[in-house]
């Protein structure tokens, strides 16, 4: 049986560290997992007005039924000014709206922030665990993941190739494994 896992990446930039960490992170999963990159560049900021005059835009009820599909999540963050980036934000506001229609609800997440500094997102995170939790995502309380000076981790093609990095990095997945197999 296949388990799909929506994978949110919270940077859009072209050669963003977070793509970077979430290919490497689809890679170390089993097959029995699909790793589904979930494109939240479109969505148009959210409004409650377009829901409450019925003119939802057709991108959100895609959207919303695509997350719905969804068996779990992973996102993987950068931190902009010590919290989540806006386009993570809309994306999780749009999925969870009208009240009371939250299609995240109930279904296992993991979080890695990403950041080519000393603190590894640890700001960014938290507040997405903040979100998470009210959003009633089942989010992986460990291993916590902050993956800092991530810029020591690439090689020079911009592909994550540090042994020990790696190396967490199937640690982190086989907990997610672990944590999704809880919910199957």
């Amino acid at each position: 049986m296949s388990v799909t896992i929506g994978v949110f990446v919270g940077s859009l930039r072209r050669d963003s560290f977070c793509k970077k960490v979430a290919d490497t992170f689809q890679s170390l999963i089993p097959n029995r997992y699909e790793m589904k990159f979930i494109d939240i560049s479109n969505l148009q900021i959210y409004n409650q007005d377009y829901d409450d005059d019925g003119n939802t835009p057709q991108e959100w009820e895609t959207f919303r039924k695509e997350v719905k599909e969804l068996d779990g999540f992973l996102f993987v963050t950068p931190e902009y000014n010590r919290s989540i980036p806006p386009v993570l934000k809309n994306a999780l506001d749009i999925a969870s709206r009208p009240y009371g229609q939250n299609v995240w609800s109930g279904k296992p997440g993991a979080i890695l922030s990403v950041s080519p500094g000393n603190l590894g997102g640890f700001g960014a995170n938290h507040h997405l665990r903040q979100v998470l939790s009210f959003l009633n995502v089942y989010t992986m309380q460990q291993p916590e993941v902050y993956l800092s000076n991530i810029v020591n981790s690439l090689d020079e093609q911009g592909n994550i190739s540090n042994e020990s990095t790696i190396k967490f990095m199937q640690d982190v997945a086989n907990a997610f494994v672990s944590w999704l197999d809880k919910f199957s």
